[in-house]
């Protein structure tokens, strides 16, 4: 069974998973972009750098940017991927967004997007994920 599948079959947490039959399915739309697209694109660009997989990068650097244009686009009338408050989808794609730098993936040009990863590291008992000293991270 798939996490996002769990996820949704839990008890808890309700507040991150709209309980609206059109958020739900936005939040799973976007479930299906982490398990896709963000995992083909800025995390094998990641795991190219970090664990020398062995990728073409310039192929996922590509799909990186298709990705981050699409969230520039979303992102640029509202602060959350789905609804007024953070959820789910939020939590999904954020690890390897905020981390795609570390793939060679330059965020720069993505203003809406770094200031939706802004709003997601100012949540209460926000936990980063670990940052590696790579790629263009590693010049920061």
């Amino acid at each position: 069974m798939r996490s996002s599948s769990i996820w949704q079959r839990s008890p808890f947490r309700t507040d991150w998973l709209p309980q609206d039959p059109a958020g739900a399915a936005a939040v799973q739309r976007w479930l299906s972009v982490a398990a896709g697209e963000l995992a083909y694109g800025p995390a094998a660009a990641r795991l190219v750098t970090v664990f020398g997989a062995t990728f073409n990068a310039e192929e996922v650097i590509a799909r990186a940017h298709v990705l981050l244009g699409r969230l520039e686009a979303h992102l640029a009338d509202r602060a959350w991927l789905v609804g007024d408050h953070p959820t789910l989808a939020d939590v999904a794609l954020y690890s390897y967004v905020a981390r795609a730098p570390e793939g060679h993936v330059d965020l720069a040009r993505y203003p809406a997007v770094n200031a939706w990863l802004a709003r997601i590291e100012a949540l209460p008992r926000f936990v980063p994920f670990a940052q590696t000293p790579v790629g263009l991270s590693a010049a920061a």
